[in-house]
């Protein structure tokens, strides 16, 4: 065979094996794609997502990692840069595919933990974003809000101005402006951090002779954002606060949350309800994003909420929210109403245990179940 033979059945014989190992890539996306859309056709109505719900997560999704993908890039750019490493830093760029998506294909995005956090996030968003205006708001009164920025009380004062300041950012997105920051609780942030790091290096290093100092780079940048992040500057933490500095006694309880509910401030709602019930934020948003809000006429009842305040949520969140059946809250807000708050209070209390060892509850049960 001449060498020019033998150049030809080398190559040749890439080719195949290249196109072998498309083929291959090819079949387990189809499979999957099929097992996903399988899934999805047998999903309950109400497990499913409506199509603005889907749209307005994969927006977040694809600003947070965006955001992510931004700073890590320039910076380790930069260090590359200092480093006399140009190869590996026009590497880092060179590649067009857009890291949500090699995300999206590992299956990282699904991590249960991650896509609860954004899923409740959006549906809170939504939800406010629904809300009918309240007839008997005035629109000359201030909000519950800018009077409380005002507050004598430092503490109080502070906070709400931060959570003013927070509501404000993350209108950002849904305006088109994009976003500066995840958003996300420390713990969430950093494992995102840390999934965009692994897909720039898999993305860039491929065709590196020595990819010792694109690790050592975007390593560097992934540790630099995950110390800037800063938790408490979310807008679900300075609401708690607020709720904490606030400490509504229950004589004034009902009041509050009446006003904020004409203000269409349901973050802060939550956090005043998840206060009051003693537990964290995440609870008070998963109580006013379920579309049964069984637990919530409940835990309010628990509160001692009178019977209009509760009517005046429920019928809001029904027309802000289609998947709720408004016969069916009337029918709960009577149940409601007629439990003592003290059975209420009984009833509920395992919603304020800590969520870990709420889940292992909820897991025993689920366990009995099948048996």
């Amino acid at each position: 065979m001449t060498d020019a033979s033998a150049i030809t059945h080398r190559a040749h014989g890439a080719g195949v094996r290249a196109l072998l190992a498309r083929a291959a890539v090819a079949d387990s996306r189809a499979r999957a794609a099929l097992d996903a859309s399988i899934t999805d056709a047998f999903l309950p109505a109400e497990g499913r997502l409506d199509d603005r719900t889907r749209a307005a997560l994969a927006t977040l999704v694809e600003a947070m990692v965006g955001v992510v993908e931004g700073e890590l890039t320039e910076y380790s750019m930069r260090l590359l840069g200092t480093r006399g490493a140009r190869a590996a830093a026009e590497r880092l760029i060179a590649n067009p595919t857009p890291v949500a998506e090699r995300l999206a294909a590992a299956g990282l995005l699904r991590d249960p933990d991650f896509a609860a956090e954004c899923l409740s996030r959006v549906q809170l968003e939504l939800l406010t974003a629904s809300l009918p205006a309240d007839a008997g708001a005035d629109a000359d009164t201030p909000s519950l809000l800018a009077r409380l920025a005002q507050s004598s009380d430092r503490v109080v004062a502070t906070a709400a101005a931060a959570t003013m300041i927070g509501e404000s950012q993350r209108r950002q997105l849904s305006e088109g402006r994009g976003l500066t920051s995840t958003g996300m609780p420390s713990t969430l942030h950093a494992r995102l951090v840390w999934w965009v790091a692994a897909a720039l290096r898999d993305r860039a290093a491929d065709g590196l002779d020595d990819p010792a100092p694109l690790d050592r780079a975007i390593a560097e940048a992934a540790l630099r954002n995950i110390a800037a992040h800063d938790a408490d500057d979310r807008v679900e933490a300075a609401t708690m606060r607020l709720a904490e500095a606030v400490d509504a006694q229950p004589v004034e309880l009902p009041a509050l949350l009446d006003e904020i509910l004409r203000d269409r401030r349901l973050t802060v709602l939550a956090a005043f309800i998840a206060h009051a019930l003693g537990a964290r934020y995440e609870l008070g948003r998963e109580l006013l994003v379920d579309p049964a809000g069984d637990r919530l006429w409940l835990v309010l009842r628990a509160l001692n909420v009178p019977r209009e305040t509760i009517a005046r949520l429920g019928f809001h969140l029904s027309e802000a929210d289609p998947r709720r059946d408004v016969d069916a809250f009337a029918d709960a807000l009577d149940l409601a109403a007629s439990i003592d708050p003290a059975t209420a209070r009984l009833a509920v209390a395992p919603l304020s245990l800590h969520p870990d060892f709420r889940a292992a509850l909820l897991a025993l049960d689920t366990l009995k179940d099948v048996r």
